[in-house]
């Protein structure tokens, strides 16, 4: 297999090119590839009488992703000259409820990505409902992102034009990528790892402006919701959770810092998903504090969009709500490890938004994709987040609250 990928400036097209023998045959596919093949293939040739038109944008990501991606969207419409509402988003389920507010522009389809990678039958009927769109554009900037997903998605919508940004690849995932990047119309690097995603969404853009790119902070137009809440105003808001454990501060040191804010006054509200339930986890959490509100499990989404949206500040981990805060130009401080920093968070200070602090303890073990070998057990932090002192997260958070508390 012949290909031209180099580390190139970044916003440049990069060509990959297999023989049509490999693309029939490829080497060091895995099984459910070869499984799910066929019908992927066959689902793509499905014949439409109708005329192609629009442009399918693929998002199989979280909603911290998406934030960093928002603003990007705004910018497809005269980039690939197409109205607004012939422009598709699709979508992952879990900020599906959202979508009334933050793309009531666009058409949108959203799906399970977990269960369409691993079950035919769900597959099958996805694959139907994305070509029976009949796009004549299909894009998808993601550089984090898993082929038999968002690759397979491109593929199956056979748009006669197909952009795709190129993926991070190692040794594993070589493969897969190859064989569809080959068949696409364009890939645009969009840098060397590691590189934050919202640079990276600029520099996709830039390719086809053919300006320079122009990164700007995270912003979200969320309505103006009252929030019904069983304490006063103002709180601050702690989401203690992530979609893995490790990458939680402790709970400890959140709950000493609730009882910090609350000897000043300050009223704290805990979210988060049924999951990540402090009583559940955590037999010595106490609410007998009047100040203290437990929510986690009991919120929608948008909810909790609304909770953050009127909060005085929220400390975070590294997780979607992090991006939703800073996204909705609220205080913000999150604490964070070094998995693969600087892909995601902190972000660069050219665009990270005024109210917006990132927490972290640097270590030489940086950048290795949370696959960590020095805590003892699953239900550790990392040490490089459990290295973050209270203290610090204190004296930051300190940044935004008057020390007489509220007023």
């Amino acid at each position: 297999m012949d290909t031209s990928v180099r580390n190139l400036k970044p916003g440049t097209a990069v060509q990959i090119t297999s023989s049509k023998f490999w693309r029939l045959a490829p080497a060091d596919m895995r099984r459910r590839w070869w499984f799910f093949r066929f019908f992927d293939w066959l689902t793509r040739r499905l014949p439409f009488v109708s005329a192609r038109r629009g442009l399918l944008v693929i998002r199989m990501d979280g909603i911290g992703d998406m934030v960093l991606f928002r603003n990007t969207l705004d910018q497809y419409s005269d980039v690939f000259k197409v109205p607004k509402n012939e422009i598709c988003v699709l979508g992952c389920k879990s900020w599906e409820s959202i979508a009334g507010d933050l793309f009531s522009d666009y058409g949108v389809f959203f799906i399970d990505e977990h269960i369409y990678a691993k079950r035919l039958v769900y597959r099958i009927w996805v694959n139907v409902c994305v070509r029976r769109l009949n796009v004549a554009v299909t894009v998808c900037d993601a550089y984090f992102r898993r082929a038999l997903m968002a690759d397979s998605l491109a593929y199956v919508a056979s748009a006669p034009r197909t952009v795709m940004a190129l993926p991070y690849i190692n040794s594993q995932t070589r493969a897969e990528y190859y064989w569809y990047l080959s068949q696409v119309s364009d890939v645009i690097d969009t840098g060397p790892y590691p590189r934050h995603e919202i640079e990276r969404h600029a520099t996709f853009v830039s390719y086809f402006t053919g300006e320079s790119p122009a990164p700007v902070p995270p912003q979200l137009n969320w309505r103006e919701t009252p929030v019904n809440l069983p304490i006063e105003k103002p709180y601050v808001v702690f989401n203690p959770g992530s979609n893995e454990r490790g990458r939680c501060w402790p709970l400890d040191n959140y709950k000493s810092l609730a009882n910090r804010l609350t000897a000043y006054g300050w009223q704290v509200v805990f979210v988060g998903k049924t999951s990540e339930n402090l009583a559940l986890n955590d037999a010595s959490v106490s609410y007998e504090d009047e100040l203290i509100l437990d929510l986690t499990g009991k919120t929608t989404l948008p909810q909790l969009f609304d909770i953050m949206n009127h909060s005085v500040l929220v400390v975070s981990n590294d997780s979607g709500p992090a991006h939703v805060a800073a996204g909705l130009g609220v205080p913000t401080v999150i604490v964070l490890g070094g998995g693969h920093f600087g892909c995601f968070v902190p972000y660069p200070e050219s665009i990270r938004p005024a109210n917006t602090r990132f927490v972290y303890k640097r270590m030489n073990c940086y950048h290795c994709f949370w696959r960590c070998h020095k805590r003892e057990s699953l239900a550790d932090s990392f040490p490089c987040i459990a290295a973050v002192t209270v203290d610090h997260v204190w004296s930051v958070c300190a940044e935004f609250l008057p020390e007489s508390g509220p007023i």
